[in-house]
């Protein structure tokens, strides 16, 4: 009976750790202005900016982020408080060079890489992912810092006015 429980505690393991690596963030076949489009409206909606991640699902990088992301509290909630997010992908399939060329070549600096527009689809900030990784994946404190310091409030000039 052990032999037979455990033979399926481990099935169960890699059926789930399977099915993990087929998680696909990015969709090749998306529109990616329109995406862009429609989370512009909403964050203009909800009094929001606008997060694109730009990279594909062949990064692991670009999936470390989202994991990191989802997997801490007080990131997801700072991510969500601020910011309507759009993958849009880079890949052989779609590099969606037109909507990269409109935001000033983001990949230049490699993937992922981070957009941050206002809610009428400005460009305020393009971030080099590189300054928020430590080790094998990314700081916690550095991308905590990158969504506060690019969230609406920070960037609100009511925010520095005294009272």
């Amino acid at each position: 009976m052990k032999k037979v429980f455990l033979l399926f505690t481990m099935m169960l393991v890699l059926h789930t750790a399977g099915n993990a690596q087929d998680v696909k963030l990015y969709n090749p076949q998306a529109d990616a202005a329109k995406d862009i489009k429609v989370a512009v409206a909403k964050a203009a909606v909800e009094g929001k900016h606008v997060l694109l991640q730009i990279g594909g699902n062949w990064c692991i990088w670009c999936i470390r982020f989202n994991q990191l992301v989802n997997r801490n509290d007080t990131l997801r909630t700072a991510q969500n408080a601020g910011f309507v997010v759009v993958h849009v992908n880079y890949s052989k399939e779609n590099e969606n060079k037109a909507v990269l060329a409109s935001l000033g070549y983001p990949q230049r600096f490699g993937f992922p890489v981070f957009v941050v527009l206002d809610r009428k689809g400005n460009r305020l900030h393009t971030q080099n992912s590189a300054y928020l990784e430590s080790g094998k994946g990314h700081d916690p404190k550095k991308v905590l810092e990158f969504f506060t310091n690019w969230s609406p409030a920070a960037l609100d000039p009511k925010s520095y006015l005294k009272n």
